[in-house]
């Protein structure tokens, strides 16, 4: 089976500052994976460059085997760490939207979400809490069957108490033959629905592996593994 995100030889600079460097990876598919690292580690930019939103400087990124564009797009679903939509819309203005833009949205799934969630489709997201709005975002993220959900900072935004909901949510929720591409610093809050783990630091990859191997082989929680390398 062909891996789902491939990057080779992956470079990307803002003029002189180099966000990552000469990046090999390769993720598979069927897993939850957390692209794990510091602030400005480059976790960000690399989901922007996977989802088409920035242009490698050099080097290769793949989606289902094809270069980013057109076709990969309609396989990725993508949250990203701020909001992005219009406070003015009702959340059922969006959804209808989503609906007309993306042929893999699943309509139904996203208003039993927002009942799950207590959110009232009739509201507009200028009367939203910034957690609200964030699980709104998701929502429309989880409601599409892609192949690839690319998740920056899906829980940073939310209190403690609405935590387990946003996680139940993903993992409840996404195409279970896809991967999800989880970034966070909250290692110890969603470690326990990882398949896999990828360190970045500086824009290089310093260590992938399965949350399994980690646990038997080194006796530590991931929290534990990410404090020791990155010396949080």
């Amino acid at each position: 089976m062909n891996p789902i995100l491939e990057c080779r030889n992956l470079v990307k600079k803002y003029g002189y500052k180099e966000a990552l460097s000469n990046l090999d990876l390769t993720v598979e598919r069927g897993k939850i994976v957390g692209l794990l690292g510091p602030n400005g580690s480059g976790k960000t930019t690399l989901i922007k460059l996977s989802n088409g939103l920035l242009s490698p400087t050099s080097g290769e990124l793949l989606i289902d085997g094809k270069p980013v564009g057109v076709e990969t797009k309609k396989i990725v679903s993508y949250l990203p760490e701020r909001t992005y939509l219009n406070s003015w819309m009702k959340v059922s203005n969006i959804i209808d939207f989503f609906t007309d833009f993306y042929d893999n949205f699943d309509k139904n799934k996203a208003y039993e979400m927002l009942e799950r969630l207590h959110i009232n489709p009739k509201d507009q997201l200028k009367t939203m809490s910034k957690g609200t709005k964030e699980k709104v975002q998701l929502i429309l993220v989880m409601s599409r069957k892609a192949d690839l959900y690319l998740l920056d900072e899906p829980i940073g935004g939310v209190d403690p108490a609405a935590r387990d909901y946003i996680l139940n949510t993903i993992i409840s929720n996404y195409n279970p033959d896809g991967t999800i591409l989880i970034s966070t610093h909250l290692i110890s809050d969603i470690e326990q629905i990882l398949d896999d783990v990828i360190f970045i630091q500086n824009g290089t990859i310093i260590k992938t592996a399965s949350v399994d191997d980690i646990r038997s082989q080194e006796g530590k929680s991931i929290d534990t593994l990410f404090r020791e390398v990155f010396r949080c």
